[in-house]
């Protein structure tokens, strides 16, 4: 397996070792000990998801207010592109993003910590997504920022759709989210990698 840090800081591409033969195949979605050395902490895993969407679906921007909920993906069944968006205010990656596929196919998964906002939507006609969750949902803490922000320019499928939530639809932009002080900052976010290093060391 290897973990590989992505052009946001604290997001990261999973690709697994896949050994197939003529039964089929195996691999590690996750493995405890690699993610530790790679990310510096364990993963505490609280909650497990599954979401099936059909092509033009967008799901996010969403995040959870700190200590927040660290995000560990992949894909089961057809392909998606994930969009990871850093709205750590203070950030030198501030409103940027990475795009990545996770696919059936290629197997990979990715890892983004708290204090960071992601969404995805299918590239097939639907798709099954996995995820662990450090946390479990909790609508009060829940941020949101409009996937179809303009000035965020997100690189979504073009056709068809989009097909979204109430509730995603009507998100603040970045700008608007950063007005109405909803965004974590990064001193916070690295506050609490920082907690969850010193947890592990503890253990």
């Amino acid at each position: 397996m290897e973990i590989a840090e992505l052009g946001v800081e604290s997001a990261f591409l999973i690709t697994p070792d896949v050994h197939s033969d003529h039964r089929g195949l195996f691999l590690e979605v996750f493995s405890q000990p690699v993610f530790e050395r790679a990310v510096g902490h364990r993963l505490s895993v609280a909650q497990l998801n599954c979401s099936v969407s059909r092509r033009g679906t967008i799901r996010g921007m969403h995040a959870i207010a700190l200590p927040g909920q660290a995000r560990y993906v992949t894909c089961a069944q057809g392909g998606i592109v994930d969009i990871v968006l850093d709205i750590r205010v203070g950030s030198p990656t501030y409103g940027a993003h990475v795009a990545v596929e996770l696919t059936a196919a290629n197997r990979r998964a990715l890892y983004l910590a708290e204090g960071l906002a992601h969404g995805f939507a299918p590239l097939t006609d639907d798709a099954t997504v996995v995820y662990l969750c450090s946390s479990t949902w909790s609508p009060g803490a829940e941020v949101i920022i409009n996937a179809l922000d303009p000035e965020l320019g997100l690189p979504w499928p073009t056709e068809p759709g989009p097909v979204q939530s109430d509730k995603d639809a009507a998100a603040p932009s970045l700008r608007e989210a950063r007005e109405l002080g909803l965004l974590p900052t990064l001193a916070e976010c690295q506050a609490r990698y920082a907690e969850l290093a010193d947890l592990t060391l503890a253990r």
